[in-house]
């Protein structure tokens, strides 16, 4: 169960009416949709930032950001539950902006302003560029 994200945060997303009727006021429906909202995420983000400081964090030390990231891609996963087929365009587009930002964010495209990176020497070993050489040979002359 998370703690980054509280049920008053969503307010500013859907309705409240609207996710209870989603949910039918089960609330425990909201905390699995939070959690994989949250896991998808750290797929993206755990390349650069420091992913157990950025959702451990609780109240004003929340990243805005990220949270409404989160929000989006939760309520994307709570409308999924309910009906899929008769799922709102909006949810839909807020949900792929989600995605493409955090597509972005791993490609180094840009930056979250204010998460804690990773340290220098783990951010080095995440990277894709790296420095090999062939087998050394032994010449007999």
């Amino acid at each position: 169960m998370s703690q980054f994200v509280e049920l008053t945060d969503y307010d500013a997303s859907i309705h409240r009416d609207i996710l209870d009727a989603l949910v039918r006021e089960d609330e425990t429906l909201v905390e699995v949709c939070e959690d994989r909202a949250i896991a998808e995420m750290r797929c993206y983000l755990s390349k650069r930032y420091d992913c157990d400081k950025i959702f451990s964090a609780t109240g004003t030390g929340r990243n805005e950001l990220v949270l409404m990231m989160v929000i989006d891609i939760a309520v994307y996963h709570i409308f999924c539950i309910h009906n899929p087929q008769k799922l709102s365009q909006v949810r839909k587009d807020r949900y792929e902006r989600a995605v493409e930002w955090m597509k972005a964010v791993a490609a180094e495209d840009i930056s979250i302003e204010g998460a804690p990176l990773l340290p220098d020497y783990i951010r080095a070993s995440n990277s894709s560029f790296r420095i090999k050489s062939n087998r050394k040979r032994v010449n007999h002359w």
